[in-house]
């Protein structure tokens, strides 16, 4: 069922401030009825007892936003999230215009046979790129419902590679949403255990926006968030950790951004001890992930109210924000399982004060 989720919800854009469609297909596809609030975060609650966990991940991805309508019909835009200029020259994209209408273009590459040596190993900047989407004039693009503020996301791909891997379109973080959905299952069927609010939020990519809203929302006591770890078992990522696809399942011991916004979390001790608890339990390898440069959403629940015992953890990805990222479909799976098994550990008796 996760890979079936997966692979419909990377077909479907969604730009941050843009959630809807995925919105409503998670909402078709989850067991039981969802409510949601101003920011567009989608919520079901499975009522309990004991501390109250909010289980979130989110549904937004990363891309673009047009800025300018050249008179010849191309078309200018700003990036939305952190697109990573190096992997844009050629990409497919997707214009997505009112009333569910994705329009095909083509970030444009100078022709090879034109490019001058100095040009053949620099970057261009993003200010500097524009999208072919074949219109002969502006007021063809805006004719076809092109203006500025439409949102641009790479064009979905969802293709199966060999042993159990699958590479898609915004796998960060529709593989979570997937999850969550599983999850979701399960806990529709339960007799008993917390309060869990099952959240996938918006905005995650432009800046960590909407768990904060629901956190501030939910007060939950516990905060479980669900997103990719960079998976370090290829040439240019062994030195950065040993987090590989096929392993497992992972918790993260330490993030901290290290740029722009400096933020950061640190797992409460007792839910990093709920989790190991779990995967031994279960007889499965549990990963371990200590990263700079990484931010989620949890940054800043953690900070909600009078403070949220919080922990990230996640399934290992290749190639983040990139075009085409790939994960293994068993990661996932075992990543659903130790989170029911690991919500079942949190009860009544689950000491949350730090140093009790």
């Amino acid at each position: 069922m996760i890979s079936e989720d997966l692979q419909a919800l990377v077909m479907i854009p969604g730009l941050s401030g843009h959630e809807d469609r995925v919105a409503r297909e998670i909402s078709a596809r989850m067991p039981v009825p969802c409510r949601t609030d101003r920011l567009g975060n989608l919520i079901a609650t499975f009522p309990g007892t004991g501390p109250s966990v909010m289980l979130f991940t989110h549904m937004d991805q990363l891309g673009f936003v047009v800025r300018k309508v050249e008179e010849t019909g191309l078309i200018r835009v700003q990036r939305l999230g952190g697109v990573p200029e190096r992997a844009l020259l050629s990409q497919a994209v997707v214009l997505s215009v009112p009333n569910g209408r994705d329009i095909p273009g083509v970030i444009a590459n100078k022709s090879h046979h034109a490019t001058q040596p100095d040009e053949k190993y620099t970057v261009p900047k993003a200010a500097d790129l524009y999208i072919d989407a074949g219109y002969a004039s502006r007021a063809d693009a805006e004719a076809d419902g092109i203006q500025i503020g439409t949102p641009v996301t790479y064009a979905p791909n969802y293709m199966h590679l060999a042993g159990g891997r699958v590479a898609g379109t915004a796998i960060d973080d529709r593989a979570g949403c997937a999850v969550l959905l599983e999850v979701a299952r399960s806990l529709a069927g339960r007799q008993d255990g917390p309060m869990v609010h099952a959240v996938f939020s918006t905005q995650e990519e432009f800046n960590l926006r909407g768990a904060v809203v629901a956190a501030q929302s939910l007060k939950p006591d516990i905060a479980i968030q669900i997103d990719l770890m960079l998976a370090c078992d290829t040439p240019d990522m062994s030195a950065v950790g040993e987090m590989r696809l096929g392993g497992g399942p992972g918790i993260s011991l330490y993030s901290f951004h290290g740029r722009g916004t400096l933020n950061g979390v640190l797992p409460h001790p007792a839910l990093v001890t709920v989790f190991e608890g779990a995967a031994k339990e279960l007889q499965m390898p549990l990963q371990r992930s200590a990263q700079v440069g990484v931010l989620t959403d949890l940054s800043y629940v953690q900070l909600v109210g009078e403070g949220v015992a919080s922990i990230d953890v996640g399934f290992p990805m290749r190639y983040s924000h990139s075009s085409l990222e790939v994960c293994q479909i068993s990661d996932l799976e075992d990543l659903a399982r130790l989170l029911c098994t690991a919500l079942e550990h949190i009860t009544p008796e689950t000491r949350l004060e730090r140093g009790a």
